[in-house]
Parts: structure tokens; sequence; C-alpha cells
């Protein structure tokens, strides 16, 4: 499913016809959401569409995400933040009716070029789902699982290690070191929502991409997973989507606002939710609408 970004024809007002003539309309469009002078985007989107059959879900999304920084995707239900974060590391291949136009870059490369290995994409790019979702596995091989099909443990030991690594930094060695050999689905749900953030992480990715990570989960597990969250953005870009726009404001510094599958605002989290310029968005986070 390559991009044809460059084979659509901008038409006046905003809209786009693609090469078969068909109008994308977008009355809202706006121009490109960049980056600030400082902070190097890791991923550009340039006028990002996405179908499903005939329908349009996503019309001419252009946002920049910066690096090792949260940037948040909030919005009512069935806005579009859920399918413009699957465009990311193209989980999207995997419907047959989809569609995606546009122009997305991981550090400047075109991740839509047919040349792309998109498992090398997906090691690079990783996701954590709104369900935790372990491997029926032990909590060692659900960690050691990625490491080994891309070749990065050649002995026991670095294995050992990589394992180690990744559930310190997820906060669930202390937890979990005395227990490595029983199944990752016997913990608890917060448990195990960490420990599929220790799988993403131990292929050693440049962007983790979070839907909904706690939607499933207590407040005493939504707080655990935030506190990390934060942690892991000293070393990772991570893109969220959530529907609390209390979590979005406490673990985020970027939010990105859609509705009706229109990227509508984009900045600062604290502009976003004190001082928004688009009255749709103050619509939303004062409760109007949602």
């Amino acid at each position: 499913m390559a991009l044809a970004a460059e084979k659509n024809q901008q038409t006046a007002g905003g809209s786009k016809m693609d090469t078969g003539g068909t109008l994308l309309t977008n009355p809202n469009v706006k121009p490109a959401m960049a980056a600030r002078p400082g902070e190097e985007p890791k991923m550009t989107s340039r006028q990002v569409c996405v179908f499903y059959g005939q329908k349009q879900a996503l019309f001419n999304v252009d946002l920049d995400i910066p690096s090792r920084q949260v940037t948040a995707l909030i919005g009512p239900s069935g806005c579009g933040k859920s399918t413009y974060l699957r465009c990311l590391n193209r989980m999207n291949d995997v419907i047959d009716n989809c569609r995606v136009t546009g122009d997305i870059r991981l550090d400047a490369e075109n991740i839509y070029d047919p040349r792309l290995d998109v498992v090398m994409l997906r090691a690079r790019i990783g996701m954590v789902f709104q369900k935790p979702n372990p491997f029926p596995k032990s909590i060692y091989d659900n960690i050691a699982y990625g490491p080994r099909i891309h070749g990065m443990g050649a002995t026991k030991e670095e294995l050992d290690e990589i394992v180690q690594t990744s559930l310190e930094r997820a906060g669930l060695w202390n937890e979990a070191k005395d227990r490595l050999a029983q199944p990752g689905t016997g913990l608890s749900g917060g448990q195990q929502q960490r420990l599929c953030i220790a799988r993403a992480i131990a292929v050693s990715p440049e962007v983790i991409l979070m839907d909904e990570p706690c939607s499933a989960l207590d407040p005493i597990a939504t707080a655990r997973i935030e506190e990390l969250i934060d942690e892991l953005r000293e070393n990772y870009t991570i893109i969220i989507v959530t529907h609390s726009m209390q979590q979005a404001a406490r673990v985020s510094q970027k939010t990105a606002f859609f509705h009706l599958g229109v990227l509508v605002e984009w900045g600062d989290t604290e502009q976003i939710f004190t001082a928004p310029r688009d009255e749709r968005t103050q619509g939303y986070i004062t409760g109007r609408f949602g």
C-alpha cells in the first residue's frame, strides 16, 4: 500500500483530488502543524487521508511528532485518532479495504516506501494495545520473543540481560523476577500491560504507540502506567491515544485534537487545555460534546 501523495492534485479551498477524480473534501483543513524550532520532529505526516472502502475516515492530516516527548491524541469516539495511530506503523495494512494516501516519515524516511521492510519498521515503532495481550508463554519468553526473531540475543546471557533490562524499564522486574517461568497471563491486568510495554521496548524501538493503554485498568494500575510513560519519554518518542482529557493533561507535552476525521488543533498540552484556538476544541474540553 504505497503512499500516493505525489499523485494527488490540490484543489482550491483545501480540497484534494486523487488520480481517480474523487474529490476529497475537507473544509477545515489547516496549514501544517509543525514542531517548533529546537523540537526536531521524529515523525511527520502530510496530507494523510484514510479510507475504509468508499468511506473516508481521515482528512488531510498534517502533524509533526517531536522526539522524546509524549504526544496525546484526543477526541470523541470515532474521530479518527486510533485510525491515525495505526497509520504510523502500518497496522492498517492488515485491513483489506483500508487505503492510505499522503506522506508519513520516520526520521525523514517514507514509511510507506514499497521497498521498506514492514517487520523492521514495527521493530522501530512498537505498539501497546488497549487490552493487555501477553503471549501464551512464560513471562521470560514474552520479553525474549522479539529479540530472538530479530537476532538480538546471540547467547542466553545476552537474552537474560535484555529481559531484565526491559522488565526494569517497565517497572515490573521486582514483581516478576522470581516467576519468570510462569505464564504472563497469570499476572494482574496492570502487570500484564506493563509486561506488554516491556515486550515492546525489548527490541529497542525509537517510537512507542499506545492505544488507550489504561482504559481497562483500575486507578492504581493506571497511575503506575502513567508514571512509567513519564519515565520512558527520556528514551523514547511516545504517542498515546486517550479518551481521558485528565490523563492527556498529566502525561503529555503535546496534544492533538481530532474531530470527525479532521485534525482540528495541535500544540503544547497546557495551551490546548487552557487557551485553545479553535471553538471546537473549547467545546470538547469543556464537555459540550464528546
